[in-house]
C-alpha cells in the first residue's frame, strides 16, 4: 500500500488523473517527492501558476511555477528532452517531423497515451495557422513520455510523471491556460547561438521568424514574469508589453 499525503481534504493529485491503476500508483508515490521538493523551493502544492518552456537545439524543457500572479516566476527544475525529431525552425507542414516553435498552451490532458502520459499542444495556433501549409499544417503535438519522437517533445517517463502532475496540479487550481513556449535555442549559450548562426547564415525566413521569439525570450529573462503577446496579420509575434 502507498502512504499518500493529502491536504486540507483534497484527495492526491494522482487519484483524479484518470490513468491506469499502475500509472497511478507510480504517481502517487511521485507526489509525495513533488510535494517536499516545491516546499522546499517555497512552493505551494498543487503549483498555482506553471509556465513551461523548452529548448530545441538544447534538447531542455523547463518548468516554472509561482504561488500567484504578483510574484516571479521561479525555476523547480529543468529536465532533459531525451529525443530531438527534426532540425532548428517552425512546424509549417504535416509530416515534416518538425517541432513546433513558437508560443502554445496545453490544450489537453492525456491520462492514457500511448506514450505513457501526454500534454497536448495548441498547435497550430493562428501564427502557424497564418505561416503553415493552409490545408495540411499537421497537428497532435504533445509533451509526451516513452522517449520517442516524430515532432514531439520527448521525456524519460518519470520525468512526464512530475510534469504531468504539476501541471494538473494548476489545472484543477484554476489555471485554465497553461503557456508553452518552445524556442529553437538558449539565446544566452554561446555554442547554441553560434550553431544557430551557422544554420541559419543564408535563410532570411527563418532569421526573421527567430528574431520574433527572442524578444519573448528577454523579456521573461529579465523580468520572470510572462509578456503578452501578440500576432501581427503577417503572422508574426508581438511582445505588447
Amino acid at each position: 500500500m502507498v502512504c499518500v499525503k493529502t491536504i486540507f481534504g483534497q484527495a492526491p493529485i494522482a487519484q483524479q488523473v484518470g490513468a491506469s491503476v499502475q500509472i497511478t500508483a507510480e504517481l502517487l508515490q511521485k507526489e509525495n517527492l513533488l510535494r517536499d521538493e516545491f516546499a522546499k523551493k517555497g512552493l505551494l502544492w498543487p503549483a498555482r501558476e506553471v509556465y513551461i518552456r523548452s529548448f530545441k537545439y538544447d534538447s531542455q524543457l523547463e518548468v516554472w511555477v509561482r504561488n500567484n500572479d504578483n510574484e516571479k516566476f521561479q525555476l523547480f527544475k529543468t529536465y532533459k528532452v531525451c529525443v530531438l525529431a527534426g532540425t532548428i525552425g517552425p512546424k509549417r507542414v504535416d509530416g515534416d517531423y518538425q517541432v513546433p516553435e513558437g508560443f502554445y498552451y496545453i490544450s489537453e490532458f492525456n491520462p492514457r497515451s500511448e506514450y505513457h502520459l501526454s500534454l497536448k499542444l495548441n498547435y497550430p495556433n493562428e501564427s502557424d495557422k497564418i505561416l503553415s501549409d493552409k490545408t495540411k499544417p499537421g497537428g497532435g503535438i504533445y509533451i509526451h513520455g516513452d522517449c520517442v519522437s516524430v515532432g514531439c517533445i520527448p521525456l524519460q517517463n518519470f520525468q512526464i510523471d512530475e510534469v504531468y502532475l504539476i501541471a494538473m496540479g494548476a489545472k484543477l487550481n484554476g489555471e485554465s491556460f497553461i503557456p508553452v513556449h518552445v524556442f529553437p535555442i538558449r539565446f544566452n549559450n554561446r555554442q547554441s547561438l553560434d550553431y544557430y548562426t551557422k544554420y541559419s547564415f543564408d535563410d532570411i525566413d527563418l532569421q526573421h521568424f527567430t528574431a520574433g521569439l527572442k524578444p519573448v525570450y528577454d523579456y521573461f529573462e529579465k523580468n520572470k514574469i510572462l509578456p503578452l503577446i501578440g500576432i501581427t496579420p503577417n503572422g508574426d509575434y508581438d511582445v505588447l508589453n
